[in-house]
C-alpha cells in the first residue's frame, strides 16, 4: 500500500539541512573565544569597538569577577549575547580585534 502523504517530492529542490550539533557547538565556542577577547582588552581599547550595551556591560561584569566558576559563567553568558547578534556585527568585533593585535605588536 502507498501512502501519499510520506511522498516529499519536492520538485527537486531540497530544504537545506540545518546545522548540526557539534557545528552548532564549534561556533558557539568561537563566540565564546572572542568574548575572552573583549574581557582581556582596556576600558580604552573596548571604547573604541562598537558593541551592543548590553554586551559591554556583560564584558564590564566579566572583567571585575575575579572567581574562576563565576568568571566562566559569565563568559557563556557573553557567548549567549554575542550569537543573538548579526553576522555582520561579529565580523566587525573581530576585525577590531585583529586590527588591535597587529598594531600592539
Amino acid at each position: 500500500m502507498y501512502d501519499d502523504a510520506l511522498d516529499d517530492d519536492t520538485d527537486g529542490l531540497e530544504a537545506p539541512l540545518p546545522p548540526s550539533k557539534s557545528q552548532r557547538k564549534r561556533e558557539a565556542t568561537a563566540l565564546q573565544a572572542l568574548g575572552e577577547q573583549l574581557v582581556k582588552l582596556t576600558v580604552a581599547q573596548l571604547n573604541r569597538i562598537a558593541l551592543p550595551d548590553d554586551l559591554l556591560a556583560a564584558v564590564r561584569q566579566a572583567q571585575s569577577i575575579t572567581q574562576r566558576g563565576g568568571r566562566k559563567r559569565q563568559l557563556q553568558y557573553i557567548g549567549k549575547l554575542m550569537r543573538q547578534l548579526d553576522a555582520t556585527d561579529i565580523e566587525a568585533i573581530g576585525a577590531a580585534l585583529t586590527t588591535m593585535q597587529i598594531t600592539r605588536r
